[in-house]
């Protein structure tokens, strides 16, 4: 009697859209420094969007919180590391993220905080060191980029269709505008910001 040997093969098929489009663009902001820290995101896709498994973080540098500015997906858990070789204390007034107040550590370690509300703008503040800001933009998708001095930006893989892109920054106006995104190629959208 013949054997006959049966082999399963596993395949792992990771979903991508067929077509995608970019947009890219520019970022003044006029009343500031330069145009760093303004973040550029699409507002709403159709897909959900699951929350990450992996962390992020914000750490503390020199009195500092790098980034100055965190986008992150709705429900992402941020780490608040503390690199100083002072005492930090982190926590926000802001009820989108439950006021949360993670206490005072030393240097070395980190505490950790999930935003679970999508839309949720929150400063991050120290106890400790009351010059010390920062913020946290929770977004409902990974389609963000936040820009350096120059203001540049690019967003990449993005599926066509028509969305509502916005420019946020924390001192200036935000904007935004309706964009069509093309099954190929790239659409250019530039942003000046101003005081409120």
């Amino acid at each position: 009697m013949r054997q006959v040997a049966i082999f399963i093969v596993s395949l792992t098929i990771v979903l991508q859209p067929l077509f995608s489009g970019d947009i890219k663009g520019t970022v003044i902001c006029k009343g500031v420094r330069d145009s760093r820290n303004v973040v550029v995101y699409i507002e709403k896709v159709n897909t959900p969007v699951p929350a990450p498994k992996e962390s992020v973080s914000m750490n503390q540098v020199n009195l500092e919180f790098i980034p100055h500015v965190l986008p992150i997906v709705k429900g992402t858990t941020v780490d608040f590391m503390n690199s100083d070789n002072v005492l930090h204390n982190v926590f926000t007034p802001d009820k989108c993220a439950e006021k949360m107040n993670l206490g005072t550590w030393p240097k070395g370690e980190a505490r950790s905080y999930t935003f679970k509300e999508e839309g949720c703008e929150s400063v991050v503040l120290c106890n400790v060191h009351p010059e010390m800001e920062a913020w946290v933009l929770v977004l409902q998708n990974q389609y963000f980029f936040r820009t350096d001095k120059d203001g540049t930006y690019k967003i990449e893989g993005i599926p066509p269709g028509k969305y509502t892109l916005i420019a946020w920054h924390e001192k200036l106006k935000n904007r935004s505008t309706e964009i069509e995104v093309p099954e190929k190629g790239e659409v250019e959208v530039n942003f000046t910001l101003k005081r409120r």
